[in-house]
């Protein structure tokens, strides 16, 4: 590694680890390349690399200072080349998440949240996308408190998105909620994911037995918007993108939050993730899409260790 290289490293670690804090003010050049027994030159080029990657500020014959969101910028110098893999839960918008992070966003979602926060849990995944509500109302955090214990839990927050019932166009069959669903065939997503968790605890409220539901399981919200557009079922419930993109009505049910569940560890390489979701650009694109709430993309959360 060259010497300025190492200099980067050891700046970008101090902010990272917080021994840094925005505002603060480093050391004259020549003091500076004192202590790293080098030229000014060198610390120059070095300062002038971490002003490029976010984390210092330079101005002209000021000493360098430590950027305003300069730790989220560090992490993500330290980990340009990370990859962040991604389990758990199916949504269209995470295609443009993953367009917007070149290549270090690799998504392994469709076996649903319950089953991503176990590749968490298993080391075979960073972070698992989850929308799981509890029986206290609350979303994520009771399920990645208990499934994550002792792993020092996060939740990265994706986006709020609205779930309802995607119904053919012209909604023949007069479908208006849950209660609606009895005697028809509806397409449901497999079990262990949020939205089957979701359906099942709706038919429950509505006075119906989740185990008398008729038609087919499967594996996406899009399937689910197939299959209601090929006829081979009446109803099927998904998020409103889903039904939007095949020209389908939707009847609105409810808002959710959809995050990512991960331990401590996996926050560094998922730096570049939770700064894209910061971006206004991609969050117009995801809203752009119909039912989504993207003013929180990017929130980072410790989930507490009781609830």
């Amino acid at each position: 590694m060259t010497r300025y290289r190492e200099i980067c490293r050891d700046i970008a670690q101090r902010v990272g680890e917080g021994a840094l804090q925005p505002g603060d003010e480093l050391p004259g050049v020549r003091e500076l390349a004192q202590q790293w027994r080098t030229t000014a030159s060198t610390v120059s080029r070095a300062q002038r690399q971490l002003a490029d990657a976010g984390v210092l500020e330079l101005a002209d014959r000021r000493r360098a200072r430590v950027a305003s969101g300069a730790a989220l910028a560090a992490r993500r110098f330290l980990h340009a080349d990370s990859v962040f893999t991604l389990a758990g839960s199916d949504d269209p918008a995470l295609d443009l998440l993953a367009g917007a992070l070149h290549g270090k966003l690799r998504i392994v979602t469709g076996e649903g949240s319950v089953a991503g926060l176990g590749a968490v849990r298993q080391g075979r995944a960073d972070g698992a996308a989850i929308h799981l509500l509890h029986h206290t109302g609350v979303y994520n955090a009771p399920f990645a408190r208990g499934m994550l214990r002792g792993l020092e839990p996060h939740l990265i927050h994706l986006w709020r998105r609205e779930q309802g019932l995607i119904v053919p166009p012209g909604n023949p069959h007069g479908i208006t909620g849950i209660a609606d669903l009895a005697r028809r065939r509806v397409c449901a997503r497999r079990p262990g994911t949020g939205t089957r968790i979701l359906l099942d605890r709706l038919l429950l409220a509505a006075g119906h037995d989740p185990d008398d539901l008729r038609g087919p399981q499967v594996g996406t919200h899009l399937e689910v918007a197939l299959a209601v557009a090929t006829g081979t079922v009446d109803a099927g419930l998904g998020v409103r993108s889903a039904a939007t993109d095949l020209d389908l009505e939707f009847v609105p049910v409810t808002w959710e939050d959809f995050d990512i569940g991960l331990d401590a560890h996996a926050l560094d390489p998922a730096a570049h993730l939770i700064a894209a979701l910061r971006t206004p650009a991609l969050r117009a694109r995801i809203s752009a899409l119909g039912g989504y709430d993207t003013s929180r993309s990017g929130d980072v959360t410790k989930v507490a260790d009781t609830a």
